[in-house]
């Protein structure tokens, strides 16, 4: 096991607990977790955190990690507060966060994909979050903060692929978006991806999604096959009359082969599981 201690805030997420599960058995590990689950309890590995109620510099005093990796999800402002904090705690220590961002932070431009260097700009509140926090970390000296902005994550546990399979079971229409293009990625290769990362030292901005682009319905529809034997209900949602795109690809910064990912790739991934 490397000597590296790693804190992931909001490990009982679905990312977070993806990327505590590739990591673990490679790295002193931590997670946090807010909702009380048994697993969790009893695991030393883990505090319990409440985003709201509780102060991070406590936890990074007790822990002392070398990496943090941010995962959290939650009330926007203690977002904001909390990232705040841990920018002061790793302008005062040794130590690197590593923070999970999204496309999103390109969503106010939909005439290309987007590259680690363009500019940012959002017009989803959701979206101008991010770009919030990506800019106070990336304030800090450049060996401290890794930005890896991430599309859309499917998987057989992901909450979308839970509310497809929801939507089959209750006869209720998938929303498709007919004219997006995306790039994907699932849990099983960005975790992989961010093990890399870490193991390279990498610092700066990363775009971890799968290296080629497909329409959102498309694509959709293609993974809804895969996990049911039913004819789905789609509901059509037009946003504009062309294409947009949402979609994070890298140019500067590129994966080993090895480690990149197709889209089909990720449809593949998807098993029939009634």
């Amino acid at each position: 096991m490397d000597s590296k201690k790693i804190l992931i805030l909001g490990a009982s997420g679905f990312i977070g607990n993806a990327i505590y599960k590739e990591l673990c058995s490679y790295f002193d590990t931590y997670g946090t977790y807010y909702s009380a689950r048994r697993s969790f309890e009893t695991n030393q590995q883990f505090f319990r955190y409440d985003l709201q109620e509780d102060d991070i510099f406590q936890l990074l005093e007790r822990v002392r990690p070398q990496i943090i990796i941010s995962a959290l999800r939650g009330n926007f402002a203690a977002q904001i507060q909390a990232h705040a904090h841990i920018t002061e705690y790793l302008s005062k220590n040794t130590g690197q966060i590593i923070y999970i961002s999204s496309a999103n932070v390109f969503d106010a431009y939909s005439k290309y994909p987007s590259y680690e260097n363009d500019k940012t700009l959002s017009e989803s509140i959701y979206g101008r979050l991010k770009i919030k926090i990506e800019n106070m970390l990336l304030r800090l000296p450049k060996t401290k903060a890794l930005v890896v902005r991430v599309p859309m994550v499917f998987g057989n546990g992901s909450p979308r692929i839970r509310a497809i399979k929801d939507a089959l079971i209750n006869n209720e229409p998938i929303e498709v978006f007919p004219n997006l293009i995306i790039n994907v990625t699932n849990d099983y290769r960005l975790t992989q991806q961010i093990h890399y990362l870490i193991n390279r030292n990498k610092n700066g901005v990363f775009h971890l999604g799968s290296i080629d682009l497909v329409h959102h319905e498309e694509f959709i529809q293609e993974v809804a096959q895969r996990v049911t034997t039913r004819s789905p209900l789609y509901k059509k949602v037009f946003t504009t009359n062309e294409d947009r795109y949402l979609a994070v690809l890298p140019k500067k910064n590129k994966l080993p082969k090895n480690l990149r990912i197709s889209y089909q790739e990720i449809i593949d991934h998807h098993i029939l599981k009634e």
